[in-house]
């Protein structure tokens, strides 16, 4: 008869991992310290300068961390400094995504040069993970949380795996409150936005093949309970002592699950806050959206329209981008008071000079707000990257901040495309423009933003994007 070592057996008295856990870490002799650091990028862009957004991602990572473990957060982006002597700290762990992946890098291996357990995660981790290895002790492969507790027991093991990736991810409803103090106890906190991040919804089934989302999250769709999300912003309601707090949606595609939207912003029109998100426009077109929008608080939706070529949307993979719906969209957003951040970007094949006067009219027949205008760039991961590798110019990351050209296009050559690229944004951003297309609007930071773009293209020539 063959015998079952005993090992392989499991024992009904074995812990749970989770028991586990909680016993390794009850049997610390001192609680092991991290330091998390959001890094600064080396981008010309005005990505890290001035006013800059909450880490969400790195607070949660915080929050989760601070369960067991003390924890020093350091965002390099206020200009908190990064000591040089690391010897008080036992985990060093750095998010990245590709803008700031090379200062990402030299942190982690200035740490491990101190003999630091270095953990990288983030985007560019993920999608460059056998690159990150050679950076770090080990990489988290997408989100944290659903690979907490084998990361946290090797931590106090001191048994470390070169990567982590779970086989499923987690629900939502597992999902902490994040605790801000970790980052409003910067001495330089002020310098962050007044828009507090928060997260309904993880994850895109849309699938455009220049993004990075459906690497990192799959194509599931997950979302938090909704009293989950109204309790978080009725906790930053008292913290802040008043009603009308602004809020932005970090998540990717928040409308996706149409039924669940709009329950949640029949009960955001109760509590008295303004937001703002990321959206699909793929049933913007419909007036009750909008209208529910608008009386919800939504002061701005950031839409990608990318391109008024349908071709490229189509050779992207955008479904939900209908160009028949363009004006529709904008229509309804603009009669319930909501502005548009409209993104465009260009370098596609399909692109031609003619797409840059396409777009001016659109933005300017149409009076979008806030336009953001981007050279196409194939992320490192995505199946847009491949597609492209042979033809990409450089694999400096510095420069992957969508404002650099990556490759030459099919039907024009990269001086028209520059020429072109700048004349547009400072035709956008004359000042005629900027009061022809804000008329009547209200006075926010919206108009700010204008002219700072109005001072900022000013200074562009071809040389900026190499």
């Amino acid at each position: 008869m063959q015998t079952i070592q005993s090992e392989t057996v499991p024992s009904p008295f074995d812990p749970s991992p989770e028991e586990l856990l909680q016993q390794l870490a009850s049997q610390q002799n001192r609680r092991k310290r991290w330091l998390l650091v959001q890094p600064m990028s080396n981008t010309s862009m005005m990505v890290d300068s001035g006013t800059v957004s909450m880490p969400l991602n790195l607070i949660m990572v915080a929050t989760l961390v601070g369960k067991l473990f003390d924890v020093t957060f350091i965002d390099e982006r206020l200009g908190d400094k990064l000591p040089d002597d690391l010897s008080p700290f036992d985990i060093v762990a750095i998010t990245s995504r590709t803008l700031n992946a090379s200062q990402a890098y030299r942190i982690g291996d200035a740490a491990l040069r101190q003999h630091k357990t270095v953990i990288l995660g983030g985007v560019h981790p993920t999608m460059q993970h056998e690159e990150a290895t050679k950076h770090c002790t080990s990489v988290v492969y997408g989100e944290i949380e659903s690979i907490w507790t084998e990361l946290a027991i090797d931590v106090l093991n001191g048994k470390m795996q070169p990567i982590y990736r779970a086989k499923e991810l987690k629900p939502m409803s597992e999902m902490l409150h994040p605790d801000f103090s970790y980052a409003l106890s910067s001495k330089n906190a002020k310098k962050y936005s007044s828009r507090i991040p928060i997260l309904a919804t993880k994850g895109c089934p849309v699938g455009c093949n220049f993004c990075t989302t459906p690497t990192i999250y799959g194509k599931n769709y997950r979302y938090r309970e909704l009293d989950l999300v109204l309790d978080e912003m009725k906790y930053h309601q008292e913290r802040l002592g008043k009603r009308d707090v602004n809020f932005s949606f970090m998540d990717d595609n928040i409308s996706f699950r149409p039924q669940y939207f709009m329950t949640l912003l029949e009960e955001m029109a109760k509590l008295g806050v303004h937001w703002n998100a990321n959206i699909s426009m793929n049933f913007l077109d419909k007036p009750e959206v909008a209208e529910l929008a608008g009386r919800s608080g939504c002061d701005l939706l950031s839409i990608g329209f990318e391109s008024l070529n349908p071709e490229t949307i189509k050779s992207v993979h955008k479904g939900s981008n209908k160009h028949g719906n363009y004006e529709k969209v904008v229509e309804n957003l603009h009669r319930n008071g909501i502005a548009i951040q409209g993104y465009f970007m260009f370098g596609f094949d399909n692109d031609t000079e003619e797409s840059f006067q396409l777009t001016y009219d659109f933005i300017m027949n149409n009076r979008i707000e806030f336009p953001v205008f981007s050279l196409v760039t194939p992320f490192p991961g995505t199946p847009y990257f491949e597609e492209m590798k042979p033809r990409i110019r450089h694999f400096d990351w510095d420069k992957y901040d969508t404002y650099h050209l990556m490759f030459e296009p099919s039907k024009m050559t990269s001086k028209q495309l520059l020429e072109n690229f700048i004349k547009l944004q400072q035709d956008v951003y004359t000042g005629g423009a900027i009061l022809r297309r804000m008329k009547g609007k209200p006075l926010n930071w919206v108009w700010l933003a204008n002219y700072a773009m109005n001072r900022f293209t000013k200074k562009l020539t071809p040389e900026y994007f190499y």
